[in-house]
């Protein structure tokens, strides 16, 4: 019997930063699952559908009974929590202040998308019964790019999507991923990607290195041309995109699984270091501390 008296359909995923969270599934898969890169919710068990409202709001009431105040922070799964209606998350949101009164933070995925479905003051009503942080894969800033990899989203969705959830309140953390481009559309992936966290200013920023744990063939359905970047060219993107950030005060990390550089620091105030480490590391790779192929992965 498992510990958690949640339901859980494997594979689960969820962001790094919430290794110490309560996973709390209020869907099953993503709603949009055409990403081509994306293979996380491709499973047929995985297939979308909202959770029943009265199983999650169970979960959470027998979350509270065996946990207590002990839960300190929540992440709302499957790969698609803001597909739901703004009454639907609400109810979820005020369960876990009443039964899980020691959380302190409640976050989710986000696909620009579904920001679109919902209104500045329906996000502020989210944002103040606890809702504080999404995850927004943005993944690149430029058209052609994020067309080829069926993303369903546009430099201006994206923009439009990370400035509205600000206005909210709600905190962003937005994802690039490092080489999504190939070869022929890596510096303006880089450039364009800039521009868009330039004008969102988010308030976190994570870049990961795109990679097929599963095989390459969903992926070049629609991008057949593509040609991977090698370390050294990751490592050239990654300095091109960070010469033309702008941010005030965004918390930057390249320091995922599938990153070969690890790379932490807040932009603006450190990026002449971390630029000085990028091109250190592409001066002389052989010295570089680079992860060891062994201990990359998703």
């Amino acid at each position: 019997m498992s510990i958690v008296p949640i339901r859980y359909v494997e594979p689960v995923f969820r962001p790094p930063s919430e290794a110490d969270s309560l996973i709390l599934p209020v869907t099953d898969g993503c709603s949009w699952n055409r990403c081509a890169f994306c293979e996380m919710y491709t499973a047929p068990q995985k297939r979308f559908r909202p959770r029943d409202e009265k199983e999650v709001l169970e979960s959470i009431r027998q979350c509270g009974e065996r946990f207590g105040a002990g839960v300190k922070r929540v992440f709302l799964a499957d790969g698609d929590a803001m597909t739901l209606s703004t009454r639907r998350l609400a109810a979820i949101l005020e369960a876990i202040r009443r039964d899980l009164p020691g959380a302190r933070r409640v976050s989710s995925y986000c696909l620009p998308r579904n920001v679109r479905k919902k209104s500045v003051d329906e996000l502020r009503e989210l944002k103040e019964l606890g809702l504080s942080l999404v995850y927004v894969g943005a993944e690149s800033g430029d058209d052609e790019a994020l067309a080829r990899i069926s993303k369903g989203e546009t430099f201006e969705s994206s923009r439009t999507a990370l400035e509205k959830l600000q206005e909210a309140g709600i905190k962003r953390s937005v994802m690039i991923l490092n080489g999504l481009g190939g070869q022929a559309l890596s510096r303006r992936h880089a450039l364009n990607s800039a521009a868009l966290m330039n004008a969102a200013q988010p308030e976190f920023l994570a870049t990961l290195v795109v990679s097929f744990p599963m095989g390459e063939t969903r992926f070049r359905s629609n991008f057949p041309d593509w040609e991977p970047l090698d370390i050294l060219s990751l490592m050239r993107e990654m300095e091109l995109m960070i010469s033309a950030l702008e941010l005030k005060r965004t918390v930057f990390r390249s320091d995922h699984a599938s990153n070969w550089l690890i790379l932490k620091g807040t932009l603006g105030a450190d990026k002449p270091r971390l630029l000085a480490e990028l091109r250190a590391a592409i001066a002389t790779p052989e010295a570089a501390p680079l992860r060891p192929p062994w201990a990359r992965g998703l």
